[in-house]
């Protein structure tokens, strides 16, 4: 069973839609990992995130690609690179993970409501 919260609590997690302009692979990481920026229009800016998305994704094939993200965490240090959102994703049945993101497109910066 899972916490319940408040829809205050759910408020304060700013959830944005943006694109990715730049995948770039991660050898230092710990687990496999891609570098990506991410693109979430001009309110929030260019922003860099580290992502375990290794099995399911190309960098070539994230390019371009709208993701959900959460803005409003601390930056994080992952060895040599700071990680300045946390990219969202869903485990499949092995464990790899699958990018959240929107069926349609929708301005970057957006916010998940």
């Amino acid at each position: 069973m899972t916490e319940e919260i408040t829809y205050a609590d759910f408020e304060r997690v700013d959830i944005r839609v943006g694109t990715i302009i730049e995948a770039t692979p991660f050898p230092e990481a710990r687990k496999p990992a891609i570098k990506l920026l991410i693109d979430f229009g001009p309110e929030i800016g260019v922003k860099n995130s580290s992502a375990q998305i290794t099995v399911h994704y190309t960098l070539e094939g994230l390019v371009g690609r709208q993701v959900l993200g959460v803005v409003n965490f601390p930056p994080r240090q992952i060895g040599p690179f700071r990680s300045e959102v946390l990219t969202l994703g869903f485990e499949d049945e092995a464990g790899a993970i699958v990018l959240a993101a929107t069926d349609k497109p929708v301005p970057n910066g957006k916010k998940l409501m």
